[in-house]
């Protein structure tokens, strides 16, 4: 038992804390640690399981249109299970709010959620609805997805070596709404695998590069090397903001060299950017993305 306080810890410890002694049972493949659970289905599939949540004034702001929230709401969840290399199947939603909010409100979240679940042939499956005691609105969901029995792909999978990449733009995310209307990189995830282009590990970047990378690279065993100046940023945002805005939600990932090499003459080979390398040595620095609890 721990006096400490949640702030003087940070979010990994605190995980790393909570998660080392969790019960499972056989059909569990993988548990906590990556963006999605892995579960036995069949002999065609594994399930994925992931849930996420948002929070007013930390994911969104009080002005923020209704549509967008939902919308977003589902969009990380969906992320995450692109970041496996699998397809979104059924998500149950929870939604907390205080009383003194407007119908409207819900039927806008609604709404938002409703269009990203037909584009990506999502069901909403059912859910939870709850009062606050006091003024806020949280959104939780959970979703479930489907991908190649054995097929998915971990973060813990790199070597010494292989290449880094991102895909899309990086920074600003919050200042040009990109957090709000992102789109989660399911069809690129699975085009790479169907290229026969696998990544030895993968991740989504919802904490920023300079938080993520390091998870990645810690569950592979590894330290890093990045090319700052081969960082994609969004116009009008620096190198800085790259490494530690956060909320891209775009793809990181590793492709050992012949994979590299594979991309490059690929119809994908515009859809990523090398920033770096793997390296046999941990430890490596980057500047902090984003951490809960952190003061």
């Amino acid at each position: 038992m721990s006096d400490a306080l949640l702030a003087e810890l940070g979010e990994n410890t605190i995980l790393d804390r909570l998660l080392c002694h969790l019960p499972v049972n056989d059909s569990l493949i993988t548990g906590p640690g990556d963006d999605s659970a892995v579960v036995a289905r069949n002999d065609q599939w594994d399930t994925l399981l992931k849930t996420d949540v948002v929070v007013e004034g930390l994911h969104f702001t009080p002005d923020t249109e209704p549509e967008r929230i939902g919308r977003k709401a589902l969009a990380r969840a969906v992320s995450d299970i692109a970041a496996m290399g699998g397809i979104p199947e059924h998500a149950l939603i929870t939604v907390l709010c205080h009383r003194s909010r407007p119908v409207s409100l819900l039927e806008g979240i609604y709404r938002g959620m409703c269009a990203l679940a037909r584009q990506f042939g999502i069901s909403l499956a059912g859910g939870e609805t709850s009062g606050l005691p006091s003024d806020g609105l949280v959104i939780n969901v959970a979703l479930t997805g489907r991908v190649e029995r054995g097929q998915a792909v971990l973060r813990s999978g790199g070597s010494p070596g292989d290449q880094i990449f991102v895909s899309g733009l990086l920074g600003g995310s919050f200042p040009t709404g990109w957090h709000l209307d992102f789109e989660p990189r399911v069809e690129l995830a699975r085009g790479l695998l169907k290229a026969g282009i696998r990544p030895s590990a993968m991740m989504d970047l919802s904490d920023g590069l300079g938080t993520d990378l390091p998870r990645l690279a810690a569950a592979c065993n590894c330290g890093f090397e990045i090319d700052e100046s081969a960082l994609p940023c969004r116009p009008g945002f620096s190198k800085a903001d790259a490494v530690s805005h956060g909320e891209d939600y775009e793809l990181l990932l590793t492709l050992p060299p012949a994979q590299a090499q594979k991309l490059a003459s690929s119809t994908f080979a515009n859809d990523l950017r090398n920033i770096g390398k793997l390296t046999p040595f941990q430890g490596s620095i980057i500047a902090s993305g984003w951490q809960h609890f952190n003061a």
